[in-house]
């Protein structure tokens, strides 16, 4: 049993079909069907059943299926890792994230890594979460920055401190010397939200006792806090996030709410080859 048989094995069982796989495969069709019997009388097992119209995997078959995407998934991983090795930190780190960490907490990063390692050159996504966990399973990018909660069981993280929401606008309805303020002082305010914080926002003022009156609600802060630049209504933000809109004067009142804290997660996939680059660059996330 070799590497080639293994990649012929697994190109039927996913086409489920000798023709369209030795189409795939560019090859004609009788030496596939040689190398699928010759798989079989070496391993003296019957891996498909051929007595349907699609083909059908047995339970030996599918066993080896598990087995030869993680052989081939390893060769592929150990070949980039003996590459990248060879060519030392060289290439493009693609990192996709939410607009609201990546804009905080990259550019610093970058320009120092970039000082150190001048062979990186990088692609920054900004995408929702859902899209960002999507592109990692697909090999699309090397590193996701998300916030939390959310499920991500999969992949590794470096989990970075929680920051509490801030309510932020021009001539807010509080003294100048009032630090704090609470969900119930949001009562009838005009409210700009994030659309990821929309439902926690509306179930936390629920156990206050009112419905909150959201005004507009996008995916973007900047966005978000432009429009309170404008005096439309108060925006709701991370409190990391104040910072992202210049020559804009906002004022900001942080939200004693606990369960309204967010948090932010760095993700890689796991058992899944990560290059030199984004291991180094994983580094300037720890504490």
């Amino acid at each position: 049993m070799d590497i080639r048989q293994l990649t012929y094995f697994l190109t039927i069982a996913e086409e489920g079909n000798i023709s369209r796989a030795a189409e795939k495969l560019h090859m004609a069709q009788p030496p596939l069907s040689q190398q699928l019997k010759l798989l079989e009388n070496e391993l003296g097992m019957k891996l498909v059943d051929r007595n349907t119209r699609k083909i059908q995997l047995t339970d030996v078959g599918k066993t080896l299926e598990h087995r030869a995407k993680q052989i081939l998934k390893l060769i592929e991983s150990t070949e980039k890792e003996l590459k990248d090795i060879n060519e030392g930190l060289q290439g493009t780190l693609s990192i996709g994230s939410v607009s609201s960490a990546g804009a905080t907490l990259l550019p610093d990063r970058i320009r120092s890594f970039y000082e150190k390692y001048p062979g990186i050159t990088f692609e920054i996504l900004d995408e929702d979460t859902p899209k960002i966990i999507e592109l990692l399973n697909n090999g699309g990018i090397d590193i996701g920055i998300i916030r939390t909660p959310f499920n991500i069981e999969s992949f590794e993280s470096i989990y970075l401190p929680d920051e509490p929401m801030v309510v932020a606008g021009i001539k807010i309805p509080w003294e100048e010397n009032q630090k704090f303020i609470c969900l119930s002082d949001l009562t009838e305010k005009p409210l700009i939200v994030q659309r990821r914080y929309e439902d926690m926002i509306v179930q936390l003022c629920h156990k206050e006792g009112f419905y909150p009156r959201i005004l507009c609600k996008s995916n973007d802060v900047r966005t978000i806090l432009l429009w309170a630049s404008t005096g439309l209504g108060l925006a709701i933000v991370p409190k990391n996030c104040i910072s992202l809109i210049g020559n804009v004067h906002l004022e900001f009142k942080e939200i004693q709410e606990s369960s309204l804290n967010v948090g932010t997660a760095i993700i890689w996939l796991k058992d899944r080859f990560i290059s030199s680059a984004a291991r180094h660059f994983l580094k300037t996330f720890e504490v």
